[in-house]
């Protein structure tokens, strides 16, 4: 069989994988009506597809006047993948399948330090994740990191973490003992690819990260823009107010030290759930903090969508509590904005938790789907 016959038949069976992955189930007829292949040609590609544990048959579909037809559908759990986050006091790993379910995590406090001891530590409580879950090593495609900081574009190194306060770490340092395919991904542009995950239209968004440091990612035609020096969606450091107060970059006013959850949690001794629930409740001293950590943020989200006239999702920490507040935000923006009318673009996060080690995973699993 020639080269080219060989990469047309791989491109079959891709994109039946990829239409079946999209559709959740569909029926062998539907599969080539959409793609315009021929019934056989399709068949043939979906047994093989079942034979190798990636697709099974699901329900039995309505009859339209012949013979009931099966639906094919995902087994979403033929293949895993592991996403890590380090942060400044935690370490989050999850296991997610292949349909982005978190299928176990665990979340340890644990202050980072730049040791191999921390390291091993880390791969460690990997490890135990993989074990407890009882999920065959065979079945991991990878092991995504979450880090805050500027990477490189293969994501080998970590050039530098403010946050962190670290430069030049090798992902062969953070995963040795690992014996999986790893990357290193920035954690604001993680948790923006777990937010665009399962969204299937090529459409543009930002996704504003409101932790406790404020980052960021931008997606056009649903690709991550990473900018051409690694630095697109570091939004924590546009200046908002000049000569303002200072960030921890060693620069003042930038959007992070008006922003970032610590801005409220720092009212609620470090406790961010306890701000919304005693502001909810009726704390006059906490009102004023929220009112002006509100103006702060609808400036910084009107100076983001004036430039980029797309969807903004608020995420990071701040993500789980804003559902709510979502309509005065919305208001609070139309007040200032240019092009007032509509602000439905403004949404809250749909993952209120460990989007960025799931993001991380998901690194994994992108590229086994889209090349399979």
């Amino acid at each position: 069989m020639q080269k080219s016959q060989i990469n047309d038949k791989e491109t079959t069976r891709s994109r039946i994988y990829q239409m079946v992955y999209q559709t959740e189930s569909i029926s062998k007829p539907e599969l080539a009506n959409r793609l315009g292949l021929s019934l056989p040609t399709v068949i043939q590609n979906v047994r093989s597809l079942q034979q190798d544990g990636l697709l099974i048959d699901g329900k039995t579909l309505k009859s339209t006047g012949g013979r009931k037809a099966t639906a094919i559908t995902l087994d979403k759990n033929a293949r895993f993948s592991i996403g890590t986050e380090i942060e400044r006091n935690h370490v989050s790993v999850v296991l997610v399948n292949l349909a982005a379910e978190i299928i176990d995590y665990v979340r340890i406090e644990k202050p980072f330090e730049n040791t191999q001891v921390y390291y091993q530590e880390v791969v460690k409580i990997i490890h135990n994740l993989i074990e407890v879950s009882g999920v065959g090593k065979k079945a991991v495609l990878g092991t995504g990191f979450s880090i805050p900081g500027i990477l490189t574009r293969d994501g080998q190194m970590l050039i530098y973490s403010h946050v962190l306060e670290v430069a030049g770490l090798q992902c062969t340092t953070v995963t040795r003992g690992l014996p999986y395919a790893s990357i290193l991904s920035n954690d604001a542009n993680s948790a923006g690819i777990a937010e665009t995950w399962k969204r299937h239209s090529r459409e543009n968004a930002i996704y504003l990260s409101l932790s406790d440091y404020v980052g960021g990612a931008i997606f056009l035609n649903n690709e991550l823009y990473l900018g051409e020096n690694q630095r697109g969606g570091e939004f924590g450091h546009i200046t908002l107010v000049r000569d303002g107060l200072p960030c921890y970059c060693g620069k003042k006013g930038c959007v992070d030290a008006y922003c970032s959850a610590q801005i409220l949690s720092r009212h609620s001794e470090g406790d961010l759930r306890r701000f919304f629930k005693e502001l909810e409740t009726g704390n006059e001293d906490l009102k004023p903090v929220w009112e002006r950590f509100l103006y702060h943020l609808t400036t910084t989200i009107n100076n983001l969508v004036v430039p980029f006239d797309c969807k903004i999702i608020l995420g990071g920490y701040l993500g789980e509590y804003l559902e709510k507040y979502i309509p005065l935000i919305r208001k609070s923006v139309a007040e200032i904005t240019t092009f007032a009318g509509n602000e439905d673009y403004i949404t809250a996060c749909t993952y209120k938790k460990e989007a960025s080690a799931v993001g991380a995973a998901l690194m994994f699993i992108r590229p086994f789907i889209k090349q399979l």
